[in-house]
């Protein structure tokens, strides 16, 4: 099953960038405990950038501008990597991944922002629109996630509590006075 999977897989990304969904399926039908499940899946991903970046230069598809980038981006993972790791150990997982997800669309509104102005489909501060929409969306949704969140944290620690003053106060003390 590795090959044909691992073939598809190859063509998929090399044609769309796209591989995440199809790997988590694989890899969650596997049965994977979340710990290797994570481990496979960046293994995947790292195999992945490295045979692509080894391709890209044999194909001659890499400039010096391009190079020129590899200094600016290093910092921002060395730094990042190590950030991200600590963040993901000392947030709620959906939180993180509602953080994440918020910070793609926004860089995508950004780009989507970019291209109509540097095409000159859009001219002035018009062209900044899709970005304007994406954090109104984004924010809106963000408010509905942690006023729910919150919402059901009170409901469930005034359950808890009321449960917990109701199971200990029908109990006799143990002094003798109830």
């Amino acid at each position: 099953m590795g090959v044909p999977v691992g073939t598809g897989l190859g063509l998929l990304y090399s044609m769309t960038t796209i591989s995440g969904p199809p790997i988590a399926v694989l890899f969650n039908n596997q049965g994977l405990v979340k710990r290797d499940f994570r481990a496979g899946l960046a293994l995947i991903r790292v195999a992945e950038s490295t045979l692509t970046a080894i391709a890209y230069y044999q194909l001659g598809l890499f400039a010096a501008g391009s190079l020129h980038m590899i200094r600016i981006i290093t910092p921002g993972i060395l730094i990042g990597i190590p950030l991200g790791v600590y963040t993901i150990r000392h947030v709620d997982a959906e939180t993180f991944r509602r953080i994440c997800m918020s910070f793609d669309s926004w860089i995508v509104g950004f780009g989507l922002s970019r291209i109509l102005l540097e095409l000159g489909l859009v001219q002035g501060l018009t062209a900044y629109e899709p970005l304007m929409l994406a954090v109104l969306v984004d924010s809106y949704l963000f408010y509905g996630f942690f006023k729910t969140r919150r919402r059901n944290t009170v409901s469930i620690t005034a359950s808890s509590a009321l449960e917990f003053t109701a199971r200990f106060s029908s109990q006799p003390r143990r002094d003798g006075s109830g």
